[in-house]
Formats: structure tokens, C-alpha cells, sequence
């Protein structure tokens, strides 16, 4: 397994819930990683991505401010803290891992993303 997600739940609007993704050493060294997702019936989108170096990240408009992408170089792991989870925010959240540098994931088409790992859920309630 090239990325493992975990970490999704229920939580109340305005809540925090933090994700993680584990990483293959390969994987973990050479690409930028970051997270996708999908709401019932929408297309999966781009949420944030955090350069190999570690040095930037990126976020979608949607989130910025409220979400936060870090690694772990000694676990292989990048993480997504979200704070002041919104309804709105339900959905199945993706790791991803691409070679492109982080810039470039706002406009990138999810289908030409090199590596995917399993969706885990997130439910925001009201």
C-alpha cells in the first residue's frame, strides 16, 4: 500500500478532526502529498497539498484559514488538521501523492493524480 488515510468521523459543526496519511518511504520522499475530496454527488476536489520539502503548502479557497497540512518525516506521515468544520465539508477526503510541485495541484485534473490512497469518511453535523 503506496498511502493510508485514517482518521475520519462524525463531529459537530465548528469541531476539529485531524487526518493522516501514511506514506510508503518512496512515495513519502519523492512526491508532494496531499488531500482530495469527494461529497456526495460533486465532484472530488482539491483541499491542500504540502510540498516534499515540507516548505509550502497550498490550500483551496474553501478551507484556507481552517485547515492545516503538516508531515512527519520520522513516520512517513502528512496530516489535515481541520478546524471549524462546517456542514459543508462532509465528505470522503483522499491522500494523494503527484510529482507536480504543489502550485500547480489548484488546477490539476484529480484523474491524472499518480497515486491514490483509500477515502476515509468525514461527517460534519449541524
Amino acid at each position: 500500500v503506496q498511502l493510508q488515510a485514517s482518521g475520519g468521523g462524525l463531529v459537530q459543526a465548528g469541531g476539529s478532526l485531524s487526518l493522516s496519511c501514511v506514506a510508503s518511504g518512496p512515495i513519502y520522499r519523492q512526491y508532494s502529498i496531499g488531500w482530495f475530496r469527494q461529497a456526495p454527488g460533486k465532484e472530488r476536489e482539491f483541499v491542500g497539498v504540502i510540498t516534499r520539502s515540507g516548505g509550502s503548502t497550498y490550500y483551496s479557497d474553501s478551507v484556507k484559514g481552517r485547515f492545516t497540512i503538516s508531515r512527519d518525516s520520522a513516520k512517513n506521515t502528512v496530516y489535515l488538521r481541520m478546524n471549524s468544520l462546517e456542514v459543508e465539508d462532509t465528505a470522503v477526503y483522499y491522500c494523494a501523492a503527484d510529482l507536480r510541485i504543489g502550485s500547480r495541484w489548484h488546477d490539476m485534473d484529480y484523474k491524472d493524480v499518480d497515486h491514490w490512497g483509500k477515502g476515509t469518511l468525514v461527517t460534519v453535523s449541524s
